[in-house]
């Protein structure tokens, strides 16, 4: 994050909320980032919560709320801040982004999840017929993932938002402890009288898989909060109906929940490395040309090397120093 600021003009600020990590994660980067300002959390709050806390210290017209498992490329910041700068009634925006693999990430822009639109996707249509401007709406099948549009709900994972429309809507709703709380503030924001974009001319990395597991209780929460978000907005017999189908779905998607896959195996094909020779930009243009190669990343000053292959595993992480690999 820091390298992607460094092509900005005038101040800017990095602020960290750990929702109360057991693993030493505060202990072992406040040393090494001195100018990030660190908030410790008593407990685990939730997403929402948490980017709340940050967002009560930011200070700037634009605030950016990025997940821990993204890499950007040095000039992401800089593209995104000229475009909201130079859109009029921006509200939001967000990236285009690809997983571990390289692979295009579907919901780096959706469309709002009205119950037909929430219907395709539960019933499995808007996978059958993903390129589909009626049946594939969840994620915006029909528009091209490689140009720049309006999108009504964009990703928490990356997402920019201008103050003037935070304080018009306030900040994520608390109510939702995870998933959902993304698609409820871009919605709020498109009732404020903004418009969302989703940005093509950036690719991120945002790593699948490495928080969640895809299991029952993944399937259950995520759900659950569409359900919550459904309640919200949605009001007569024909959405008490629709909701309580919602509901009877959730329950049958648990219960034919398979066993989680075992953990990735600790094997991979290529280490890329960034530094002087290799950024972070040009790591993830061949993340998208590996052909299905196992990538792990190694960032210039770290002890270890990361990758993430595969949604449904939570990932590798390996001790890799490049000067010791080279004297071997």
């Amino acid at each position: 994050m820091e390298k992607a600021l460094r092509e900005i003009d005038g101040g800017t600020e990095i602020i960290v909320v750990d929702n109360h990590s057991m693993d030493g994660t505060l202990e072992y980067l406040q040393p090494r980032f001195s100018g990030v300002e660190f908030i410790a959390l008593p407990d685990n709050q939730g997403f929402a919560r948490a980017n709340n806390r940050g967002l009560e210290k930011a200070k700037g017209r634009y605030i950016l709320f990025l997940n821990p498992d993204t890499i950007l490329p040095e000039d992401a910041c800089r593209i995104c801040l000229s475009f909201m700068a130079s859109t009029p009634g921006i509200g939001a925006a967000g990236v285009r982004m690809i997983d571990g693999s390289g692979r295009f990430l579907k919901e780096s822009r959706r469309g709002f999840p009205s119950a037909w639109v929430a219907f395709c996707k539960f019933s499995g249509l808007t996978a059958l017929f993903p390129g589909s401007r009626w049946l594939a709406g969840y994620y915006l099948g029909h528009l091209p993932e490689k140009q720049t549009h309006p999108a009504p709900i964009l990703s928490g994972a990356c997402m920019w938002v201008d103050r003037a429309a935070l304080d018009r809507t306030g900040g994520f709703d608390e109510q939702f402890f995870m998933y959902a709380e993304d698609i409820d503030l871009s919605h709020r924001i498109g009732q404020a009288g903004f418009t969302n974009y989703y940005i093509a001319d950036t690719t991120i990395l945002h790593f699948k898989g490495e928080s969640t597991r895809k299991d029952a209780q993944y399937i259950k929460s995520f759900y659950t909060a569409m359900v919550r978000f459904r309640r919200k907005y949605s009001k007569g017999p024909f959405s008490r109906l629709f909701d309580r189908l919602l509901e009877i779905a959730v329950r049958i998607k648990v219960a034919i929940a398979s066993t989680p896959p075992e953990e990735a195996p600790l094997q991979y094909d290529i280490i890329l490395s960034e530094g002087e020779h290799l950024s972070f930009k040009e790591i993830i243009t061949t993340l998208q040309e590996s052909g299905g190669k196992t990538v792990l990343i190694h960032a210039a000053g770290s002890s270890s090397a990361v990758g993430s292959p595969s949604s449904q595993h939570r990932g590798i992480a390996i001790e890799y120093d490049p000067a010791v690999e080279v004297t071997r």
